[in-house]
């Protein structure tokens, strides 16, 4: 009998410690962060790396600033000089000490939102690019719209707590790859310290943001800090050479929690070139062509893949007849590439030659051969 039990013991054991290092395999790579709400993204293909109710809607404080300094650097004149209103120079929370009546270049407002999150500079930016707040909230909620930001309202241009302000991990991880597109956006958040004298300003600006002096490839962005909101980051950095947005929402722990998921990301990803620029990926017969379309990537098609995960690509040409002519460059197909069944990146392809349409007599000859030998 204490021979069975024995053995029945064993087996009993065998069979946890077996399971537990199952679990433990599994779940080796996974991480808990301590955010209401976080996204990591690779900045050119939107590809998601990491997220935690990265979707739903949530107050994001003065990451609202990033925005703000967008559609600054879209609608405005860098070097236009802008006169501090009274409501500006009174504005409560973090600032730069702007004093009413006071003239001020764009561009230097835009250090002072972005380094210190001035509120008042926020304010002064509003009103000297829109004439007043309203105005330029309309031009905010607009360009959300129009780069995608579908879960985002903008009531003000700084990000004090409000009832209907307030946007997702997913839509400020959009807003702030929109914004690295723009050499200035990128000068002004990887800046440390600005000096007054050389860049011409009234002040010198210290940046606040510590992840710059925390993670070693970090290249920006903002800080943000409400009742409601919490404590937010958004940062961009470099991994393998390439740029991946960061976010943590009502993150107490911000700074560690931010390096957490970029040492997540640089042990389990590895970005991998699948299409070359120009290569051929197939061709399209066209109809009343004087020869067949090869089709390209206008780029190379660089995506980062997780360890051990098994990509699938696949060439989608049209269904429907195309016809000539066709320009150089014109859009003639997809890529679409897939982990586990799952769309992880989609692109358009386009023709690498033109296609002239063929001249009269061609096309009607073409019509007697079709009718002669049919489906040829």
């Amino acid at each position: 009998m204490r021979k069975k039990f024995k053995m029945f013991l064993s087996i009993v054991l065998c069979l946890f410690f077996l399971f537990t290092s199952l679990i433990q395999n599994v779940y080796a790579k996974d991480i808990y962060v301590n955010a209401i709400s976080a996204i990591a993204i690779d900045a050119d293909t939107k590809i998601v790396l990491y997220e935690k109710n990265a979707y739903t809607p949530i107050e994001i404080a003065s990451t609202t600033k990033i925005i703000t300094c967008l559609v600054a650097i879209k609608c405005g004149d860098l070097n236009k000089k802008i006169i501090v209103s009274e409501k500006a120079a009174s504005i409560r929370g973090s600032e730069i000490g702007l004093k009413s009546g006071e003239e001020i270049t764009l561009k230097e407002l835009l250090y002072g939102l972005m380094l210190r999150s001035g509120n008042d500079a926020a304010i002064a930016i509003a009103e000297g690019i829109s004439g007043n707040v309203d105005e330029f909230l309309k031009l905010m909620n607009e360009y959300a719209l129009e780069i995608g930001l579908l879960n985002s309202n903008f009531e003000s241009p700084h990000g004090l707590d409000s009832s209907n302000h307030y946007s997702t991990a997913y839509d400020l991880a959009l807003v702030t790859a929109k914004a690295k597109e723009i050499k200035l956006f990128n000068d002004i958040v990887c800046s440390k310290d600005i000096d007054a004298k050389e860049y011409g300003f009234n002040r010198s600006y210290h940046n606040i943001n510590k992840i710059l002096y925390l993670l070693p490839n970090a290249t920006g962005v903002k800080t943000g800090f409400t009742g409601k909101a919490g404590k937010c980051l958004v940062t961009s950095v470099k991994i393998q050479n390439r740029e991946v947005i960061i976010i943590t929402l009502n993150c107490t722990p911000r700074w560690k929690e931010t390096e957490k998921i970029n040492n997540y990301i640089e042990k389990n990803y590895e970005y991998k070139k699948l299409i070359s620029k120009d290569d051929t990926l197939g061709s399209l017969k066209i109809k009343n062509g004087t020869t067949n379309v090869q089709i390209v990537s206008a780029r190379d098609i660089i995506i980062p893949v997780k360890v051990d995960e098994n990509i699938d690509i696949k060439i989608k040409k049209p269904l429907y007849e195309i016809i000539a002519p066709i320009k150089l460059g014109e859009k003639v197909g997809r890529v679409e590439v897939y982990s586990n069944s799952k769309l992880l990146f989609t692109e358009a392809l386009v023709a690498k030659n033109t296609v002239p349409r063929k001249n009269m007599f061609s096309r009607k000859f073409d019509k007697i051969v079709n009718f002669i030998i049919p489906n040829k």
